[in-house]
């Protein structure tokens, strides 16, 4: 299907199944994070109906469409221009069928579901409070990073609302607001589970987290091995290769 670009928008092949997806060079372009938390999440129940809270591009549910047999994914965007964006990249891969976005404020969602619609939500939300760190100018890029429309709380409060008891919650975040996470999992029934650090290499402390919780479950926390980026020699390691397909 051709699909047409705007200005700075351009098309890139994810070496994955013939997935593509759109980005705009100016605007908040995905990273690592998004495709480590897409394999994190990889285990997901053949039939699932599946939340993407703060899609943005659309790369973690695009890649899930790929990777696991999920029955439909439902990505957030609450920028509109992303959100259009996000839904060329869907018709790109013939994934209408699977997945859909909405353009909407994750606030607003227990408006438009009903509570406990879906069997696993992923997010990779902003990472850093409200007025806090170095605030990029485009507003594109603040409000993919700061917790400007909705914070960490309520990503997970609207997280609980929205899933099935036993459903699957799953969030890639920085390893500096891990207290607050776990914390604020256990205060709303979502219970973390699984837990992995990420490396950039083997002398740096933790760039991010990796984060499982189970709604309703009993307490106990796993904490897998370490995920390391690059090796001694700065070439990426067997793991991350293998989850890149190289």
């Amino acid at each position: 299907m051709e699909i047409k670009l705007k200005e700075n928008e351009r098309i890139d092949d994810l070496e994955f199944k013939n997935l593509k997806i759109i980005q705009n060079k100016k605007g908040f372009c995905f990273g690592i994070d998004s495709i480590l938390l897409s394999d994190f999440s990889k285990k997901i129940k053949k039939g699932a109906n599946v939340l993407d809270l703060g899609t943005g591009t659309g790369i973690i549910a695009t890649l899930l469409c790929g990777k696991t047999n999920l029955k439909k994914i439902t990505g957030i965007e609450l920028q509109e221009e992303i959100a259009e964006m996000a839904s060329r990249s869907i018709k790109l891969n013939n994934l209408e069928n699977k997945f859909e976005i909405i353009n909407e404020n994750i606030l607003n969602l227990p408006k438009i579901f009903e509570k406990k619609s879906f069997d696993v939500i992923v997010t990779n939300p902003p990472y850093k409070k409200k007025n806090t760190g170095i605030i990029n100018e485009e507003e594109k890029k603040v409000i993919s990073r700061h917790e400007i429309t909705a914070s960490l709380e309520d990503f997970i409060k609207v997280s609980t609302m929205l899933l099935k008891d036993k459903g699957e919650f799953y969030m890639v975040h920085r390893p500096e607001r891990l207290v607050d996470i776990l914390s604020t999992m256990r205060e709303n029934k979502l219970e973390p589970k699984l837990l992995r650090f990420v490396y950039s290499n083997y002398n740096k402390e933790p760039k991010l987290i990796l984060v499982k919780g189970i709604k309703n479950a009993k307490q106990f926390l796993k904490i897998e091995k370490n995920l390391y980026i690059y090796d001694e020699k700065g070439n990426y390691t067997e793991e991350i290769k293998k989850i890149y397909n190289k």
